[in-house]
């Protein structure tokens, strides 16, 4: 592979989320002066996030955009050398290891954190999007507190469906559950619970024809995809729970990945595979997925890999 190398750095950071700045502020605080690139979506998903209320230390809840303000000015103050681009290609297959900016520039790094993140998979309508924050969420865990007492609706039929429709059953009075089949993909446990769970109303063979509402969202309509019939529906909040997408794709063929493309940690680390390559946030975390559970791996990683460079007479 030809790279023209621009750049040598001790621990380069790829992503900016929670876990990505948290990694930063503590690599930039152990000397080892931080590259970090922003990546497509500075701020990570936080920034399609409103209120952030479950976040310890901030009494009064604060804004998903503004709290990652907060995280870069910290992670900038403590010494992070923070640029906007995009990583593009690595090769892992030597060390020091490789990693291509906007498919133009590479960098040499001596360790390398990688929080790209994950995204939430939406069904693409005009309506989600642009009610998106205005009672469209892909988070029942985060936002579902907000619709307390009022109906809601729920689109998926896996796990992550379930278990979000019977968290917003505790919550709001009745939820819809669109699905799009005759059955449920998820667990026979969680299809049995959410089956005995009385608020919760399914509707079976069921596509999401439209989110209805100008400013917020006030309704749903719903496709029965055997009768043709449309129904509406009026509920304050629309979630969609159809699943989440790593960012990994660029370090397949390096890094050890289960089946839906999350980078493989040892358990209890954020090691990877190859040595001195570290994954930290969502992009490892299929299970919790929050920005406390990011922020405490961001940092995990760079304690791994100051211990890892002081190890290799790196440091």
């Amino acid at each position: 592979m030809e790279n023209n190398v621009n750049e040598r750095v001790k621990c380069l950071i790829i992503g900016s989320g929670p876990a990505g700045y948290s990694a930063a502020i503590y690599a930039a605080r152990a000397n080892l002066k931080p590259l970090l690139y922003q990546g497509i979506q500075p701020g990570g998903q936080l920034t399609i996030t409103t209120e952030v209320e479950n976040y310890p230390g901030y009494p009064e809840g604060i804004q998903g955009p503004e709290m990652m303000v907060d995280f870069e000015k910290q992670a900038a103050r403590m010494g992070t050398d923070i640029r906007y681009g995009l990583a593009t290609k690595v090769d892992f297959s030597s060390h020091p290891l490789k990693v291509e900016v906007d498919e133009e520039k590479w960098i040499e790094a001596d360790s390398v954190i990688i929080s790209t993140g994950a995204s939430a998979k939406w069904l693409n309508i005009e309506s989600e999007q642009r009610l998106n924050g205005y009672g469209v969420s892909a988070c029942a865990v985060c936002d579902g507190f907000f619709f307390k007492g009022k109906e809601v609706a729920i689109v998926g039929a896996g796990d992550t469906a379930a278990e979000e429709a019977l968290y917003l059953s505790k919550l709001c009075t009745v939820v819809h559950m669109i699905v799009r089949k005759s059955e449920m993909r998820a667990s026979k446990v969680m299809q049995e619970r959410v089956l005995k769970t009385s608020n919760i109303k399914i509707y079976w063979n069921s596509e999401t024809d439209e989110v209805l509402g100008e400013k917020k969202v006030e309704g749903v309509r719903i496709l029965n995809n055997e009768t043709k019939d449309k129904t509406e529906i009026p509920v304050s909040a629309f979630f969609v729970a159809i699943g989440h997408q790593p960012n990994s794709d660029i370090f397949k063929g390096f890094l050890e990945m289960d089946d839906a493309g999350y980078i493989k940690t040892v358990p209890g680390t954020s090691k990877t595979n190859i040595t001195g390559v570290f994954a930290s946030g969502d992009v490892q975390d299929k299970i919790y997925r929050q920005a406390i559970t990011a922020a405490g791996s961001g940092c995990m990683a760079a304690l791994d890999a100051e211990r890892y460079l002081g190890e290799a007479g790196l440091h």
